[in-house]
């Protein structure tokens, strides 16, 4: 472990919720939940506003409506999280080349590979000027932890929330440790939490005095040796720029359980098309496709298959998914269902063409026209869906966002990111003049992105040795 405090980590508070509060002058200070807004939606993120009356991330949507129900409940936009995670993330790699990205809103950054930090003073700085960079550029504020440790920085970006800055000093970090519950440690869930519990073992200074050889009893080997080595501070993992993508996938839960065995077959084709387009959109391919059923008694299965070899051919990955679905059996209804690809590559092996009964190339040609080919013809009336906090546009009204629908109808608030909280209005469904909207950008004028960031000072030379 480095002896000074110059591995950061960032975590941006709330930051689902407070895109939307930022983006809708009417939310600001309000409690706000963003998440899936069906029966058996999750809570995605919460303001802090929201987090007072108890509602937390992965909590089912139906108990955060009982604990608040007064909050505003909207639909993520992903596109939008999406486009400010990048502008954050640009301002890390400004940084230091070694930039970790673990989610849109979190990343850890060395910043002794980019020569910006090497002591306590000097990371501190760093944190500061990130902290007053990311406020000017997004509107949002970030939590910044530094130490000499991954575990340790993120420990302390926790502390630090929200909107806070906390460096843990190299020496200081046993101490600080020992008080805190176990579950501080990254790995002790709540089954490992329970286990410690029983055994006696409350705090992490408990879990050093109890011992490696007791620790590796009681949690098995290679579980034990790592709590124990975390109980002392110990975390020599380095910040690694890219992460290996191990896997693509997508699933889908559904309101109401689907027992139509011919309707969970086309969700299956829908969802491996949606596979393919992601897998391609990332230049890669793979070798083993992966069917995910949840049944309605929430029992999940998986199912495999592997390819002779990559591919990212939708007709390949359609009928490998149609084959696993033949393996399940779906009798009294499924909640969920997902496909993946795995065991990736950057290239794809044309012969598995071949796979795609029926003649691939005749349904690559299909798969690729599929998207157009279902969309809706003019002459064929179809109702509009319009989803809460989405953005829309009024001809006469100009920007807005939706606050409900239902019956027929669609309420908008029309207001902007630098505008008064505005004012509500209730259209047809079906009106001609509203039309969905792309996301406005939450800071009309961002500055310009730094430049790499240089230290206020050298280093003090080394000594000469000898």
């Amino acid at each position: 472990m480095r002896s000074a405090p110059t591995i950061l980590h960032l975590d941006m508070d709330a930051f689902y919720a407070s895109v939307e509060q930022a983006s809708k002058p009417s939310l600001r200070g309000k409690a706000v939940i963003v998440g899936g807004l069906g029966p058996r939606g999750v809570v995605a993120t919460a303001s802090y506003e929201a987090r007072v009356h108890g509602v937390h991330s992965a909590m089912p949507m139906s108990q955060a409506r009982r604990l608040a129900p007064n909050a505003a409940y909207l639909v993520p936009r992903f596109t939008l999280y999406r486009s400010i995670s990048d502008q954050v993330m640009a301002l890390l790699r400004a940084l230091s080349p070694l930039v970790e990205p673990l989610s849109l809103d979190e990343a850890f950054v060395d910043l002794e590979a980019g020569g910006t930090a090497w002591d306590e003073r000097s990371a501190r700085l760093v944190g500061a000027k990130l902290r007053a960079d990311i406020r000017a550029v997004t509107g949002l504020t970030g939590s910044v932890g530094l130490a000499a440790s991954k575990m340790l920085a993120k420990i302390a970006s926790e502390q630090a929330k929200p909107d806070g800055l906390v460096v843990i000093e190299p020496g200081t970090e046993r101490a600080m440790l020992e008080p805190m519950p176990v579950r501080t440690l990254p790995g002790v869930g709540p089954a490992t939490g329970d286990h410690l519990r029983r055994a006696g073992i409350h705090t992490v200074g408990e879990i050093a005095e109890a011992g490696e050889d007791e620790l590796v009893r009681l949690l098995g080997k290679a579980h034990g040796h790592a709590l124990y080595a975390m109980a002392l501070a110990r975390d020599d993992r380095p910040v690694v720029a890219e992460r290996e993508t191990k896997s693509v996938s997508v699933e889908d839960t559904y309101d109401v359980d689907i027992h139509d065995r011919v309707r969970v077959g086309l969700e299956v084709q829908r969802l491996a098309d949606r596979c393919v387009r992601r897998l391609r959109g990332a230049g890669l391919s793979g070798r083993t496709i992966v069917l995910k059923v949840r049944r309605y008694d929430f029992s999940t299965l998986t199912r495999s298959e592997t390819l002779r070899g990559p591919t990212d051919d939708p007709a390949v990955v359609r009928e490998a998914a149609a084959r696993l679905l033949d393996s399940v059996d779906t009798t009294g209804g499924v909640r969920l269902l997902g496909v993946g690809v795995s065991g990736l590559a950057d290239y794809t092996q044309e012969d598995l063409f071949a796979q795609a009964a029926g003649g691939a190339g005749e349904e690559v040609a299909e798969a690729e026209e599929s998207e157009s080919a279902s969309e809706p013809r003019p002459e064929v009336p179809v109702e509009r869906r319009w989803s809460a906090g989405h953005d829309v546009r009024h001809t006469e009204y100009g920007h807005g966002w939706v606050q409900g629908s239902g019956l027929g109808r669609v309420t908008v608030r029309f207001e902007t990111p630098g505008s008064s909280p505005g004012r509500v209005k209730t259209f047809r469904g079906d009106d001609p003049a509203l039309e969905a909207a792309d996301p406005l950008p939450l800071v009309e004028a961002p500055p310009d992105l730094p430049e790499p960031m240089r230290p206020p000072e050298e280093p003090p030379p080394r000594p000469l040795e000898g």
